[in-house]
């Protein structure tokens, strides 16, 4: 195994060479070879020095040397500068992409389960992240979570209105990807009824805990929209902060026209930043209710899911203090209605 790893070592060297003979940038033969652009100016220095020889794989006997104490504590920072700083195309980090890095800053190799128990150690664990959309702005998106969205709450706190934040989901026929046990070497099988037929959800969650819903076996359209609002406005009897994103069924005609109804004097609408679902508190609310409430469900029809999800939603209301931890975990929890 190791003379195999030599060799490749040896043979991506030796290309870099010759692709910068062929008058290639260092960037394009990191890019080709997957190294970073400083690992391709070593290579062609030591070759300008030593002429071609000095690409050739080199022995190195006894055991490699291990990092220190004070080299360690320097990794979290190398690693917080992200994965593209050393060349890597996506910001993920893997045991061999940590391995190069070591190579890299400290000449020192690593294999795969090494750098496994190092990250350990560090306190480092593998993690499934959180996706953001590439168009966010989040000098926007943090200034309306520290500076205006504290106004609003003041503003409502003040003038006796009940927050709302009000978001969307969908519930699918299909079963969520799960783990079971099953015979080793036998990978299980789960039957499914392949459908596009889903649950289309409008909810709302205020400070205090409470939830209300309004689900539809189509999908969702402004019409629906104005009667989630005209439900709120029943069930609240009280004058409406309404926070909600700028999806299109938020802003159309039918919308645009109950608002400039006399009944609707009681709302006032805000719109969250684009592209910040992580503002929206009904996110903790769709998650509990996919990943905890209705998990492992697999259900035969849609009127076996609307049951369901219609018992899993009366299970969260008897939990205010979960509807409120997932203000906190919005980041807007600090202060309550």
């Amino acid at each position: 195994m190791g003379t195999g790893k030599s060799s490749f070592g040896e043979w991506r060297r030796m290309q870099a060479l010759h692709l910068s003979r062929q008058g290639w940038k260092h960037s394009d033969i990191a890019a080709a070879l997957d190294v970073t652009p400083g690992a391709v100016s070593q290579w062609l220095t030591a070759a300008r020095r030593g002429g071609p020889d000095a690409l050739h794989a080199q022995p190195r006997p006894g055991r490699p040397a291990r990092l220190t104490p004070e080299q360690k504590r320097l990794i979290p920072d190398f690693l917080g500068h992200g994965a593209e700083a050393y060349g890597f195309r996506g910001e993920v980090w893997t045991c061999p992409r940590i391995a190069k890095v070591l190579r890299q800053e400290f000449r020192v190799s690593y294999s795969r389960s090494q750098v496994s128990r190092l990250m350990r150690e560090l306190q480092w664990t593998p993690q499934v992240p959180l996706t953001r959309a590439l168009q966010r702005d989040e000098q926007v998106i943090e200034h309306w979570r520290v500076e205006l969205w504290p106004q609003i709450r003041d503003r409502a706190q003040k003038e006796h209105q009940t927050l709302i934040f009000v978001d969307e989901s969908g519930f699918y026929l299909l079963p969520g990807v799960v783990k079971t046990y099953g015979p080793k070497g036998r990978r299980p099988v789960l039957k499914e009824w392949q459908s596009r037929d889903h649950l289309s959800v409008m909810s709302g969650v205020t400070p205090q805990g409470k939830l209300y819903t309004l689900a539809r076996q189509t999908s969702l359209t402004g019409l629906d929209s104005v009667q989630f609002l005209e439900h709120l406005l029943r069930e609240t009897a009280s004058r409406l902060v309404v926070i909600w994103d700028g999806s299109p069924i938020h802003r159309g005609p039918d919308v645009r026209e109950f608002l400039a109804q006399d009944r609707a004097h009681r709302i006032h609408l805000e719109r969250l930043p684009p592209y910040a679902p992580d503002l929206n508190p009904d996110e903790g609310l769709w998650q509990q209710l996919k990943h905890v409430e209705m998990r492992n469900l697999v259900c035969l029809d849609l009127e076996e899911l609307h049951l369901q999800y219609h018992l899993a939603i009366g299970r969260v209301r008897q939990k205010p203090h979960l509807i409120r931890s997932f203000f906190t975990g919005a980041g807007l929890g600090s202060r309550h209605l």
